[in-house]
């Protein structure tokens, strides 16, 4: 492939960063403050759109900053992989800024300046994650993303909170230093201090397949924001946060920055071809069969809104490692689009999960009976989020899942394909009594005649973020085109 050297992949990160000073200095005057915030969201966003044409093109985009280690540098590189996760972040950064002013707004939230800095500088690491151009940059930007990530699941400051972040930063903080670091040191010493870049460099080194398997299990569950069990419980824990918070841990920045980890050390890191020479992607895939099934049925049990869409997450994540270590095609295709497909749908699904707190203070499945007839709205996008999630037509979320379940078959691996066809069923036996709860059920006598809804600042982000799971279904060619750069060439 051809390279072309450019500077825009690090403007594109830094704009979001260079935002924070702004927010900072302007945090007694919220308007302007949040002005700078959208700003920086429009610019970042424009600047990603700007590489979309030159990867579509085949080529790929490189910028060398300095070296960290000999032989290894600080770069950017962005592939079809790359500017994937790149769109979807950088787009939904602007619905969750306004819907954040809204949600925090509401409910009077205290330190918002602090709050609006440090979203900011996630969305710097997010996109540093993006356009790693080796393996050590990958490494760096995503513990910066766990540090950049702690103030805000701790935004209360209350015992819940503290709690929470500290499950959160020492289960991620753990796994990223005790295993992926050592096998990081490890891939390096193989490479002969290469310079450890995303073509699959492992394919050529003397490594066996014992060390294989180890070190892919190692930066498998080393990259722990991919949630798979059993390193899976900071995720539940950070449920703690303010809901637009858990839209970017569940549906953007964290989550998808563990899968897309994952992803690299398949396709970049390794190669598929190399490891189906080692005949090792299987170990994975039973891994996150396992995650799939179990987080599913827990999602049964939770009456917490948001805890059910946090359990669902880490099911929806596993689908994602689960397609890439199939090893076919078709699994790397799915696994890509699910990127954006799940971004879409839980989004939706935080928001107004965030929302109808807001609006009414309720926030377990048993209080909401009959809110769709208060707040139709809302609900018709949260069906639609749910249904995305589920799989079904007229959602984006049908596409991918038709993807992996293909890609099972096309390893021919029935019993994974089963896992994927069970997990759908469970996924709707846990979002659809919400929706006929919330439709088909009359509203609490005390509660007939109110009709007070969420700010419009809430609302308006639901529905771009619903629309867009729709035209998922409809215009998911973009999308399969960036999967297929990566899974042709790995």
């Amino acid at each position: 492939m051809e390279t072309i050297q450019s500077w825009t992949p690090l403007w594109a990160c830094l704009a979001s960063l260079l935002a924070v000073i702004p927010i900072v200095l302007f945090g007694r005057k919220p308007d302007v403050r949040e002005g700078f915030t959208f700003l920086a969201g429009l610019i970042k966003f424009g600047l990603v759109l700007s590489m979309l044409p030159i990867v579509l093109d085949g080529k790929i985009i490189e910028c060398v900053l300095v070296d960290i280690v000999p032989n290894v540098p600080l770069a950017f590189r962005v592939d079809g992989l790359g500017i994937l996760f790149a769109l979807v972040a950088s787009f939904l950064w602007i619905p969750t800024s306004c819907y954040a002013i809204g949600y925090m707004r509401g409910l009077n939230e205290h330190s918002q300046t602090r709050f609006f800095a440090f979203f900011a500088v996630s969305l710097f690491a997010t996109l540093g994650v993006a356009f790693a151009g080796n393996l050590l940059t990958l490494y760096v930007f995503y513990e910066m993303l766990s540090l950049a990530t702690f103030p805000l699941v701790t935004h209360h400051q209350d015992k819940e909170a503290r709690t929470g972040g500290r499950t959160y930063l020492s289960h991620l903080l753990t796994t990223s230093i005790g295993f992926a670091l050592p096998a990081i040191i490890f891939c390096f010493i193989k490479a002969d201090g290469g310079p450890m870049n995303f073509t699959g460099f492992l394919g050529d080194t003397d490594i066996t397949r014992n060390q294989g398997i180890v070190v892919l299990l190692l930066l498998t569950f080393g990259f722990a924001k991919n949630g798979l069990m059993p390193f899976h419980s900071w995720l539940p824990g950070a449920m703690v946060a303010p809901t637009p918070v858990s839209a970017l841990l569940h549906a953007v920045a964290v989550v998808k920055v563990g899968v897309f980890c994952v992803i690299r050390v398949f396709t970049g890191v390794f190669g598929l071809e190399f490891l189906r020479e080692l005949d090792i992607g299987i170990i994975v895939s039973w891994i996150a069969a396992f995650t799939v099934i179990t987080s599913s049925l827990i999602a049964l049990s939770q009456d917490s809104l948001k805890r059910r869409l946090a359990f669902s997450t880490i099911g929806q994540l596993a689908y994602i490692v689960l397609g890439v270590s199939l090893l076919t095609p078709h699994g790397v295709n799915g696994s890509m689009m699910h990127i954006a497909m799940h971004a879409f749908g839980k989004i939706t699904l935080f928001f107004c999960a965030g929302a109808i707190f807001v609006a009414t203070g309720k926030k377990y499945v048993s209080q909401l009976d009959g809110l769709g007839r208060r707040m139709p709205v809302l609900m018709a996008a949260f069906t639609v989020g749910a249904i995305s999630v589920i799989g079904l037509p007229l959602t984006g979320g049908m596409w991918s899942k038709f993807y992996l379940v293909w890609g099972a078959g096309e390893a021919d691996q029935i019993g994974l394909m089963v896992v994927f066809i069970i997990s759908s069923l469970l996924n709707a036996a846990y979002f659809f009594p919400i929706v006929t709860r919330a439709f088909l059920r009359p509203l609490p006598e005390d509660e007939e005649g109110e009709t007070s809804g969420a700010p419009i600042t809430c609302v308006a982000p639901i529905v771009v973020t619903a629309l867009g799971t729709i035209a998922l279904f409809f215009f998911p060619g973009l999308l399969l085109q960036l999967a297929n750069l990566i899974s042709q060439n790995s």
